[in-house]
Formats: structure tokens, C-alpha cells, sequence
């Protein structure tokens, strides 16, 4: 068993031997530019890409003519945000939030609030859910998107993101998801979904950091976006630039491995959690942070009552590694914005743990992590 015991998954994933070997042979004898389309090193290279970008579509049921390779999954956002934005915003510069999201979502749109798009932002109940009825009436003739999450990133509340998309298609108005926490997670379609635009990234999903992919929907309706870098209109000309063969090589691998394998984790993964979950929830003074029914099979967000928020995390790291929020704002000291806006007072926010398993995570070390969190608590 390695120390710390690892179950901080949503903040990123080790990349599976599978992912590894598939990648290798793109560092060096397949050392290609895909876009060089004059020998055969450049077909290779292009070759493996298509292959890539057809894994990527297939699990979330899209083309892989709407698939766009980027450096992330915050990148895809700022392409698909700031593009919308470039594109239709002699229609309408009104967008519809929540104030749950990502950062990388909301620093987006505000930053775009600064260009003069107008920002309404829902709010969340104390199980960090919208409400669908709000989301209806918030839409206006001049409303040009939705962006909401399949499932977030802190407590793995999962949005009714069918629901969302309905009201989206009837409203006629564009419906980007950051899915980033879902793909590879639990089953997502882009067409039964009714998503537009969709962000995710390989690192979530046992692939290597720095590439992640956007969907683009291609009919009914189709999408445009304005590109935000130039340089050889690579990418349909959303993302100019050399394409990262090998990382793209692993995600799509990365990809194919989550089709034959989803369903079969999410048993054990649930499994796995709910009894961490249930036997934490025992001690005197904890609360859950999500809503049981509508949560990411891997995670669950527990707050501790009564203990000094830093000083318990600080101890419980030496044995488990977890967080008390989104890797990307892990270096401030403030509670958890999303916690916050759940309701959930600064002090037990504070003293809030995200526990996210991975596809390694034992029974072994789940007992462990509970046994451990009990003396240090108690």
C-alpha cells in the first residue's frame, strides 16, 4: 500500500500503463508532424491523430469531425466561451451560469462581462442544485448561451444535464457543458444530452496532462466559433498550432479504455465510495456536502463540525492525499466558493474534504483512509 493513500482523483489521474505504451512509440521512431502531409512520417502522425479524434467522439457520442484537440480542458472553455462570444455577439451578449462552475468558466465569462456581455448567474440549493424553473425564466430573446457543468468538480453533484439541454433546444439558445468531471466517469452523449459545446480534458481520465478535446456540434444546429490564436489554421482553424501527437495518441486511448470499462468501474467505484461514505457519516458532527442521488460514483465531500479546518487536513495529509476544493484554487486560504455558495458556513467549509477513487483504489486502503480519519477526528 502507498503512502499517502491517494484520493484526490478529480484533481488528476495517473496515466495508465496502457495510455503509456500507446504513447511511446509517438516520441520517438513515429516522431512525425501530423500536418506534414508530404512524406510518411506526417501520415503516421495524421493517421494516429484521426484515430484519436474518432476514439474521442465515440465516447460521447459525437463525429470526429466535431472533435477539436486542444492543450486542456480550460483552453476548450476559452475557445468555446470567448469564441460564442466573437461570433454571435451581434445577436445577443447575454450568458446564463452558475455560481458552482469552474473557474476557468466563470473567469471566462467575466472576463468577457468586461467586453460587454451581460452575466446572469443562478444560485444552488444547499445540495449545490439548480433549479430548473429559474434556468427557464432567466432566458431572454437576446440570452445567446447556457453554461452549465455535466458534474462538479468539489462535491460531484451531477446537473440534470438532459433536463438543461431540453430547455436549451426549446429556448433556441446554444448549450455549453463542461464535462470534464463526467467523460470517462459516468456514460455522456452529446445528442441525447442535446450539448452544443463540451470540454474535457485526458488528464481526468487516466491520460497525460497538457490535451484535452472540445466538441463542436456540426447540425441542428450548427455551431460557429471565431478563433482566438492563428498560425496555419490547424484544427479547423479554432486552434492553430503543431498538434501534440503523443498526448493526443493517450487521450483517445485513454478514451477507448473508458468505453469498455465505464459501467464496470462505476459499480465498483460506487460501491467503494458508499462505504467510505456511510462510515464517516457516523461520526458525531459530519454532514454531506452533495446530494446522494445525483452524485459521481468516485466522490463524496464530507464536512467535519467542530475541528479546525487546516490543522485536520494538515494532519489527515500525511496519510491520505485529499483536498478541500478544486486543485486550481488550492493555493488561497479561503473556504470553498462552491461550498459557499451552497449555503454552508465559512467555518464548516473550511473543515470540508472532497474524497475522489480512482481505478486503483482498494477496500485495503478505503479502510485505511477510514480508520485514519476517525483518530485523528476523535
Amino acid at each position: 500500500m502507498n503512502y499517502p493513500i491517494y484520493l484526490d482523483h478529480n484533481a488528476t489521474t495517473p496515466v495508465d500503463p496502457r495510455v503509456l505504451e500507446a504513447m511511446l512509440p509517438y516520441f520517438t521512431e513515429h516522431f512525425g508532424n501530423a500536418a506534414s502531409r508530404s512524406h510518411a512520417y506526417g501520415w503516421v502522425a495524421e493517421e494516429a491523430v484521426d484515430i484519436a479524434r474518432e476514439q474521442v467522439a465515440m465516447l460521447i457520442g459525437a463525429t470526429k469531425t466535431e472533435i477539436i484537440f486542444t492543450s486542456g480542458a480550460t483552453e476548450s472553455i476559452n475557445i468555446a466561451l470567448q469564441g460564442l462570444f466573437h461570433t454571435y455577439g451581434v445577436k445577443g451578449r447575454h450568458f446564463i451560469s452558475c455560481a458552482t462552475e469552474h473557474k476557468a468558466v466563470i473567469d471566462t465569462l467575466k472576463h468577457l462581462e468586461t467586453l460587454g456581455a451581460e452575466l446572469t448567474w443562478l444560485k444552488v440549493d444547499g445540495k449545490g442544485r439548480i433549479d430548473l424553473g429559474q434556468l427557464e425564466s432567466a432566458i431572454r430573446p437576446d440570452t445567446m448561451a447556457v453554461a452549465l457543468m455535466y458534474a462538479n468538480n468539489e462535491t460531484g453533484l451531477i446537473h440534470p444535464v438532459k433536463e438543461i439541454g431540453k430547455i436549451c433546444k426549446r429556448k433556441e439558445v446554444i448549450f455549453f457543458c463542461d464535462a470534464t468531471q463526467a467523460v470517462g466517469k459516468i456514460p455522456v452523449d452529446v445528442i441525447e444530452d442535446e450539448i452544443d459545446l463540451l470540454a474535457c480534458s485526458a488528464h481526468k481520465l487516466y491520460g497525460p496532462k497538457g490535451v484535452g478535446a472540445l466538441y463542436v456540434r456540426r447540425r441542428d444546429p450548427r455551431v460557429k466559433l471565431s478563433a482566438l490564436q492563428f498560425g496555419g489554421g490547424h484544427e479547423k482553424g479554432l486552434r492553430s498550432g503543431t498538434l501534440n501527437v503523443p498526448g493526443i495518441v493517450g487521450l483517445g486511448k485513454a478514451c477507448a479504455l473508458a468505453q469498455e470499462f465505464t459501467v464496470q468501474e462505476f459499480e465498483v467505484h460506487r460501491n467503494l465510495r458508499d462505504h467510505l461514505q456511510a462510515e464517516l457519516l457516523k461520526l458525531p458532527g459530519t454532514v454531506l456536502n452533495s446530494d446522494p442521488e445525483h452524485c459521481l460514483p468516485h466522490v463524496t465531500n464530507i464536512g467535519f463540525c467542530g475541528v479546525e479546518g487546516t490543522v485536520f487536513v494538515s494532519r489527515l495529509a500525511k496519510h491520505v492525499a485529499i483536498s478541500t476544493g478544486s486543485a486550481c484554487t488550492s493555493a488561497t486560504l479561503e473556504p470553498s466558493y462552491v461550498l459557499k455558495a451552497m449555503g454552508i458556513p465559512d467555518q464548516l467549509a473550511g473543515a470540508s474534504i472532497r474524497f475522489s477513487l480512482g481505478r486503483s483504489t482498494t477496500r485495503e486502503e478505503i479502510d485505511m483512509v477510514i480508520s485514519k480519519v476517525k483518530e485523528i477526528f476523535l
